[in-house]
């Protein structure tokens, strides 16, 4: 679904839909046009409620000297404009831990200053209204869905505070996740589970939705990959139908999940499934030729495949609930049957990299498309270097094409690119150099950081893995998260969005030669413009948000006087000086044919 735009002169508002968020993105044809711009006013009307106006974190010094609506606070974005010519709003960020799903109407008004610098009222003859149906994400047979992650936000603290946890003390592999977790700021107590619903997002509700189907239909069958297993409600599920003689399950045996002198959790769920198991449930340990690193329900009906769950999700509390992970659902028999082969072929290879390499699987692009699978291509290591170098010299050929092109973008988010081998990572790297294209992306390598830089069009470069982060007010501190690997954990890449072209690479795959020729993995390509462009949102978001704590990092902001204990995050802006500007030069970039935010608007608006 292209995105909708709505225009009532000379504003053009665009509404990109997600995954159960929205991009809005707004355009004004040229300087003049924008000529004493205050920002921009967006109120939300979900469905059945009130509608609301979106905060900013800022306001005005003296709002008294601003048209003001007495009934809104002061950094209403009616009393306080934005002052971005793009916005994304998730429902269930702020209002509420329950998203909102349905027709949500979004008005944005252009606001202006007069000739003294004050802005005016409100002018709802210059409003655009466009309505979203916000929900998960579903194109015909292929659902979507995303861990919302984001421990280091202001959301997070705000619905679980500063010190939320995500397991209790000790390690116990199952635990009863509707126990208290915590306090937040508000003395509102919650549960692991409530942390666990809004964390996991909708790649929570994708995972589950699957087991409980599994569980709750006694004609259906579960075939397993898994590489970290210890989220104490999928393993509940997942000894239940052990119980039941209703599932199978190929776990990764490396030394990170395997130890038989100090058993990890992998090796305690092999212990309990094994006593649960009754006929027609079994569990085989193994690791090609380095990691069984699939992450994959197949689901099944009289032995024929029905749908299939892949994608970068481990089915752990750190990659549901912490890591920045995709799953994906093929409701497809014809897809679900392929992956249904290769765990066959796993199973009876005793998950060796040899046996798999003599698979006719190994070597092979399999084509997924059909009426309910978009254009898709999937290919399942480990491979021969050959096919290996091949498939990955192939992604980079699609990001040089875009480079190519006028008006190219790539967007991504990859667990690592600052080790490994294999052409892609150089690839990525070096991205952001090149000043013909929009470039946007993450990683969690702490080196080769390129953040947006005024007056420039390169790409921006971001790590998921700020260091010594201390936000200036009125932001809240964020938590630093001892003992996790990774916050990005994606593996995608998004080749022209908007484009006639798209393409979006995703799955469980590193995008390195070693994991290609090593692992067990699955990687996908979709040819699609509405896939492409929700993991596009997915990569803004990621980075713009680590793009802050990369510059609070880097960057100490002059700490302010001591704020009282109980200070609201505007009272602690004001106390540091930090206002709303009340001129037009905020937007100047934004016309700036040699700045970044002047492709931004372009591109998006």
């Amino acid at each position: 679904m292209p995105p909708k735009a709505h225009s009532t002169q000379p504003l053009t508002v665009k509404a990109y839909r997600g995954d159960a968020k929205t991009l809005l993105a707004f355009n004004l044809p040229d300087r003049a046009s924008a000529k004493d711009l205050a920002g921009f006013t967006i109120q939300c009307q979900p469905p059945g409620q009130p509608a609301f106006y979106l905060q900013n974190n800022l306001r005005f010094e003296v709002p008294g000297q601003h048209a003001q609506v007495a009934t809104e606070p002061a950094t209403s974005s009616i009393n306080a404009p934005f002052h971005k010519f793009r916005w994304l709003h998730i429902p269930g960020t702020f209002q509420g831990t329950k998203p909102t799903f349905g027709p949500n109407v979004y008005t944005v008004t252009p606001r202006f200053f007069d000739g003294a610098g004050a802005l005016l009222p409100i002018d709802r003859g210059r409003s655009v209204s466009v309505t979203v149906d916000v929900q998960p994400f579903k194109t015909k047979g292929l659902e979507l869905g995303f861990t919302r992650g984001f421990m280091q936000s202001q959301a997070f603290v705000h619905h679980f505070g500063l010190k939320a946890v995500l397991r209790p003390k000790g390690n116990e592999l199952q635990f009863d996740t509707s126990a208290v977790s915590g306090t937040n700021n508000q003395g509102q107590t919650y549960t692991f589970a409530e942390e666990y619903d809004w964390s996991g997002f909708t790649a929570r509700a994708k995972i589950f939705g699957i087991l409980n189907e599994v569980l709750n239909d006694k004609s259906l069958h579960l075939d397993v990959f898994a590489y970290d297993l210890n989220e104490p409600d999928v393993i509940a599920v997942l000894l239940q139908l052990a119980k039941q003689g209703r599932v199978r399950v190929i776990l990764d045996d490396a030394a990170l999940h395997h130890s038989g002198s100090s058993p990890r959790p992998e090796d305690e769920f092999e212990a309990l499934f094994t006593k649960a198991a009754q006929r027609g449930a079994a569990i085989l340990r193994g690791h090609f030729k380095r990691y069984a690193h699939d992450k994959v329900f197949i689901v099944s009906k009289n032995s024929a495949a029905t749908k299939v769950l892949t994608g970068s999700t481990n089915f752990s509390v750190t990659g549901m609930y912490v890591n920045a992970n995709h799953v994906l659902v093929f409701n497809d028999p014809k897809v679900a049957a392929k992956y249904q082969d290769v765990f066959n072929a796993s199973w009876s290879g005793n998950v060796k990299g040899p046996a798999f390499l003599q698979d006719p699987l190994s070597a092979a692009t399999f084509n997924a498309t059909s009426k309910l699978t978009p254009q898709s291509e999937i290919t399942f290591s480990p491979h021969a270097s050959t096919f290996a170098e091949q498939i990955l010299d192939g992604l980079v050929a699609r990001i040089q094409q875009e480079e190519k092109t006028a008006h190219g973008s790539v967007l991504f988010a990859v667990m690592e690119i600052g080790t490994g081998t294999g052409p892609v990572y150089p690839a990525l790297q070096k991205l952001h150099e090149n000043q013909q294209i929009f470039s946007y992306g993450i990683s969690d390598t702490t080196s080769g950081i390129e953040l947006y830089a005024p007056g420039k069009t390169t790409g921006v470069l971001v790590t998921g893995k700020p260091t010594k982060s201390q936000l200036p007010p009125p932001f809240d501190q964020v938590p630093v998260i001892p003992g996790v690997g990774h916050q990005v954990h994606h593996k995608f890449v998004v080749c022209g969005f908007n484009g006639n072209n798209p393409v979006t690479y995703c799955g469980s795959s590193n995008l390195a030669l070693g994991g290609e020729e090593s692992n067990g993995d699955n990687l996908i390509a979709i040819h699609d413009g509405d896939v492409a462009t929700v993991f596009a949102i997915e990569a803004l978001a990621l980075v713009d948000h680590f793009e802050f704590l990369d510059r609070s990092a880097t960057t100490k902001p002059k700490a302010p006087k001591r704020a009282p204990k109980f200070a609201s995050k505007q009272q602690l802006a004001v106390s540091a000086g930090w206002f709303l500007s009340t001129t037009d030069q905020w937007a100047a970039p934004y016309f700036n044919p040699g700045d970044l935010h002047c492709v931004d608007r372009e591109l998006f608006g």
